[in-house]
C-alpha cells in the first residue's frame, strides 16, 4: 500500500520484503563508531537487501546522529544507492556530454518509452532496471553503458534491443 504525502510524492507504507530490523541495526551499530561509517552503513544495506529500505532511515538517523533528510540526501545523492531492490539485470547508460553527443539521449528516450519506464525503474517482468551514470570514462566509444557491470561502448538501437532481449530471455529475431 502507498500513499500520498504533503510534497506530491507516494511512500511505500509497507517495509521491504525481506526487511529484518535487528539485521539492519546490527550492520548499522558495526559501523556507527567508524569515522565516515555513513557510506559503509549504506552499502552493508544494499548488499543486505537490496536497496536501503526507508525503514533503515530512522536506524540511520539515530546511529549517526543526522536527521532523517540529511539520511535521505545523502541515499538520494549516489546513484549506486536504490530504494527498491534492482531487476535481475542492470542496465546503466551514460548520460554524459560525448554519449550525449553520439545520440545517446535519443537511444535512451527511446528506450525508456518503449519499456514504460522512468529512469531508475524496473521492468514489471523484474528482469531489467534501467539507471543513468554520469560517465562511465568510455567517451571514445560512444555511446557508451554498463550491462551487469560489464562496459559497452558504440551502443546502437540494435545492440541496445540485443541486451533487452537478453536481460528479458526473448529471442531476438536475426
Amino acid at each position: 500500500m502507498d500513499i500520498a504525502m504533503t510534497d506530491g510524492h507516494r511512500r511505500d507504507t509497507h517495509p521491504h520484503p525481506d526487511w529484518d530490523a535487528a539485521q539492519a541495526s546490527a550492520l548499522i551499530a558495526a559501523e556507527a563508531s567508524r569515522e565516515g561509517g555513513l557510506l559503509p552503513a549504506l552499502h552493508a544495506l544494499m548488499a543486505a537487501f537490496g536497496c536501503v529500505p526507508e525503514a533503515a532511515e530512522p536506524l540511520l538517523a539515530d546511529a549517526f546522529n543526522f536527521s532523517r533528510a540529511e539520511i535521505k540526501g545523502v541515499i538520494g545523492f549516489y546513484h549506486d544507492f536504490r530504494r527498491a531492490p534492482a531487476g535481475r539485470h542492470v542496465l546503466k547508460l551514460c548520460r554524459a556530454e560525448a554519449c550525449q553527443s553520439m545520440n545517446g539521449a535519443a537511444l535512451a528516450a527511446d528506450l525508456l518509452a518503449r519499456l514504460g519506464l522512468a529512469w531508475g525503474e524496473t521492468t514489471s517482468d523484474g528482469a531489467l532496471t534501467i539507471e543513468p551514470v554520469y560517465c562511465l570514462g568510455l567517451c571514445a566509444m560512444p555511446p557508451a553503458a554498463l550491462f551487469d557491470g560489464a562496459p559497452i561502448g558504440r551502443l546502437d538501437a540494435k545492440r541496445l534491443a540485443a541486451l533487452v532481449a537478453a536481460a528479458r530471455g526473448v529471442e531476438q529475431p536475426a
